[in-house]
């Protein structure tokens, strides 16, 4: 077995995973163009407070929005219920120094929804950093299964239902019809149709492009 291919199913919270090194790689990159990040007021768009708790470097605060009602942790990372492509209206009606989001675009359900996240990004901050996985890397990254992404509807059901290595956990065929339907991963040209005026970084693994972010600085 190739070593990037180990790497990826040693399990999501390892450190040698691809998602425990992108992490730490992804952070790094973050804090080198946003040299004043922990001067903002950072708004992220389905994120948790939990992440922040453990962010090598805290903005002054943090908004999360996330359709789970989640606990805030201080007055400095608040938690806050809602969709990220329908905001609340508080959060609607506000104004951020920084928009993150991370893994949140390939989530929402389809190119309307990604459109109205992007709109809402755009709308709430002069600046943000949008991370999504890139769907021509081998691994899908939610699963960890090497070109699931690519495969039939039914592969990928079945999948789903018998593979253990990633973070999604299935037991029935409606669940895992749901996660299937729900994730829906994004190429270079949608992520520059959403972001037109945004840099594409392209985050590498082993030479190859695993994610995209759209940064604009």
């Amino acid at each position: 077995m190739a070593d990037w291919l180990r790497d990826a199913v040693t399990g999501v919270d390892s450190e040698r995973s691809l998602s425990g090194r992108a992490r730490a790689r992804r952070w790094d990159e973050l804090l080198r163009r946003f040299p004043d990040f922990a001067e903002m007021r950072v708004l992220d768009l389905g994120g948790t407070p939990d992440s922040w708790r453990l962010a090598p470097e805290r903005p002054v605060s943090v908004t999360t929005v996330n359709l789970m009602d989640l606990q805030s942790w201080s007055p400095d990372i608040v938690a806050v219920q809602g969709d990220a492509c329908a905001l609340p209206a508080a959060i609607a009606a506000d104004r951020f120094d920084l928009v993150f989001s991370n893994s949140l675009l390939e989530h929402v359900g389809g190119h309307v929804q990604r459109q109205r996240l992007a709109d809402n990004v755009h709308a709430l901050a002069d600046r943000h950093w949008v991370q999504t996985p890139y769907r021509y890397f081998p691994v899908e990254p939610h699963w960890l299964f090497p070109g699931m992404q690519w495969l039939p509807y039914e592969a990928r059901t079945q999948i789903s239902l018998r593979w253990n290595r990633g973070h999604i956990r299935t037991r029935t065929r409606a669940e895992a019809q749901d996660q299937v339907d729900e994730i829906d991963l994004v190429g270079i040209s949608q992520m520059r149709r959403y972001f037109p005026d945004s840099e594409v970084w392209f985050e590498r693994f082993a030479g190859l492009v695993k994610s995209l972010v759209a940064i604009r600085a």
